[in-house]
This record gives structure tokens, C-alpha cells and sequence, in this order.
């Protein structure tokens, strides 16, 4: 009897478990149920997407978003270099929205990266967009470029999932990087004056481009350097060809830390639903909220499978029992 074969494609648990570590577990789990497994970790274009990549990082010192210095790392294939600008400009970096100062937190560490990769032989840039402390609309990223014009001859790929425009980002994202009421008055006019200052030295009118918001505008910075938006899990999926491995597969398992209703909408769980078709996908992940699922997907919550304290504490350990929750749902447990 041939063996059934599964593909794990799944993000990272945020905070507990590497979508890697994650990886690892799921495909433990269904090897000693007897099934095959193509196993590969993915990202939606924010925080870990660069783990996806694969290699090793470069280093490079430069500034985090409140101007202390910080060691960045970034990877370089062939003339394709891979930056995350939360890896310099990250609110993570900062100690969180309490740590930071929403109207001085600049993206100029990120555009320090990208001018790095330039002098070390790049001639693609992929900026995976997410997790940033700024909102800046870019401009500090391009201060920090020796020459931006330059950056025509770039093929410079922002890979984000994010359709914000412009001038919201600052309502949209700035509450959630410490932004009181009064500062994203002041963070929105900037934006808006960055709108026509960037078409008046770029000729790119940011302010119409769905997306140009993403991480407090640095999308929209980079529009205007001549850079194009892709869809970051699209783009991260079809570098690692999730197409093909997904064809004859019997199940997808996908999953991460939270599952809710934002996990269909650009994020890693609703991208590999999209791609899988009418594959049956179980997700698993560390919580599940949210009460009706699209057809087609079985989810468990490691919560409540193993309790709160094990899913948390030991998350990757916690899959096998998931795994055999799942797949005794979707009828497929072994005999």
C-alpha cells in the first residue's frame, strides 16, 4: 500500500517556536504515523520571513529606528540580497510600544542595509516589510542612501501583504507603536507632505498605491525609488515552489501561533489554503479563535489539546498529539 503523503508548509509560532522548529515537529508527527512528507517553512513577507530564505546571514552595523546602533542581519544569493527591515527598524528593537518614540523612530537603519547590499554586489533587493517601530513614510531609509537615483538600476521587490495606503498608515499602525491621538495627527500631516514631496523629486504619487503604507510607510519610500509590491507569501511560496510539492498531495498541514480571522487574509495559514485547492489543509496552531473555518479546513488548538502551559512552554512537543487530534477529524488517523 503506498504510503499517504503530507506537505507542511507552515510561519513560525511568534514568540515560542521558529517555523523551522515547527517543521521539524509536524513532520515527526506524521513520519511515525507512517505517512511522507515534502516539510518547508514560509512566511507572509513580515518578522522571520528571512528564515525562509535560507544561507547565512551577512552583519552589518547600523542604526536601530531611535538611532542606537545594533548589528543587522541580512542574506545575499547570488546578486539577490534578502532584508528584513525589522531586523534594523523593528519595534521589537526598541523594547515595544512602551520603548518607543513614534515621531522620532526612522527607518534610516533600513536603508543603511539596502545601501550595504548595494556595495557588496546586489543588484535585487527583496525588503520583506513587518514589525517596525516607524512611521516615517521611508524617508530616513532614503537619507540614508548615498545616492537613491541610483536605486533605478535596482530591482527592488517589496514583499508585503499589507493594502494600507499612505497617508493612514499612521492611524491604522501608529496606536500599536505607541502612538497617542495627538502624534498620529502630526505622523499623518508628515505623510502627507511626504506624498508630494516624493512626487515632486520622484515623479511616484505614493498617496494611490494600495500597500504604500505597509510598515508606516517605508513601502511607499520605496515605491518611490522605483520598487514594485509583491505579495509576500506569493512571493515566498513560489521561490520555494510550494506548487509542485503540493501536487498529489492527500493532506496539507500548515499552522501558527494564533489562528483567527486575519490568519486568511495575507498571512501564511489562508495563503497555503489558497494554494492547496480542494487538498484537505489541517492547521494547527498554539490558540484557535475563531468559530467558523473556510470549507476544507480542519484546525486544533494546541491549548486546548495539551493545555495552555505545555502549548506555551513547549510548543514544538505539543504537535504529535495535535497531529493525532487532526488527523482523527479529517478521518485519516491510522488504523
Amino acid at each position: 500500500m503506498t504510503a499517504r503523503r503530507a506537505v507542511v508548509a507552515v510561519d513560525k509560532f511568534r514568540g515560542s517556536a521558529t517555523a523551522s522548529e515547527v517543521v521539524a515537529g509536524l513532520t515527526d508527527a506524521l513520519l511515525r504515523r507512517g505517512w511522507t512528507v515534502d516539510g518547508l517553512a514560509l512566511g507572509d513577507g513580515g518578522e522571520g520571513s528571512i528564515e525562509v530564505v535560507g544561507g547565512a546571514n551577512r552583519w552589518t552595523t547600523v542604526s536601530n529606528a531611535l538611532g542606537e546602533p545594533v548589528e543587522a542581519g541580512w542574506r545575499l544569493d547570488g546578486r539577490t540580497a534578502f532584508i528584513e527591515m525589522a531586523a534594523a527598524s523593528g519595534l521589537a528593537m526598541v523594547g515595544g510600544a512602551e520603548g518607543n518614540d513614534p515621531l522620532s523612530a526612522s527607518t534610516r537603519g533600513t536603508g543603511q542595509l539596502m545601501a550595504d547590499a548595494v556595495e557588496q554586489g546586489a543588484r535585487e533587493i527583496v525588503v520583506f516589510l513587518g514589525g517596525s517601530a516607524t512611521t516615517d513614510g521611508g524617508l530616513g531609509a532614503i537619507e540614508a542612501l548615498p545616492n537613491p537615483e541610483r536605486f533605478r538600476e535596482i530591482d527592488l521587490v517589496i514583499a508585503c501583504d499589507v493594502t494600507t495606503r499612505f497617508t493612514d498608515a499612521a492611524t491604522v499602525f501608529g496606536p500599536q507603536k505607541g502612538a497617542s491621538p495627538a502624534q498620529i495627527r502630526m505622523l499623518t500631516g508628515r505623510l502627507e507632505r511626504l506624498v508630494q514631496i516624493y512626487h515632486q523629486r520622484f515623479g511616484v504619487d505614493v498617496g494611490d498605491i494600495a500597500g504604500a503604507g505597509a510598515a508606516g510607510g517605508l513601502a511607499g519610500g520605496l515605491l518611490a525609488l522605483g520598487g514594485r509590491i509583491e505579495p509576500g507569501f506569493d512571493y515566498l511560496a513560489e521561490r520555494a515552489r510550494l506548487d509542485e510539492l503540493l501536487e498529489g498531495a492527500d493532506l496539507v498541514v500548515t499552522g501558527e501561533g494564533r489562528l483567527d480571522r486575519t490568519s486568511f487574509e495575507g498571512k501564511v495559514v489562508g495563503g497555503v489554503k489558497r494554494w492547496a485547492g480542494s487538498t484537505p489543509v489541517l492547521a494547527v496552531a498554539g490558540l484557535v479563535d475563531m468559530p467558523d473555518l473556510p470549507p476544507g479546513v480542519e484546525a486544533v488548538s494546541l491549548t486546548e489539546t495539551v493545555g495552555a502551559a505545555a502549548s506555551w512552554d513547549d510548543p514544538v512537543g505539543s504537535l504529535d498529539a495535535a497531529v493525532e487530534v487532526g488527523l482523527s477529524r479529517l478521518g485519516l488517523a491510522s488504523d
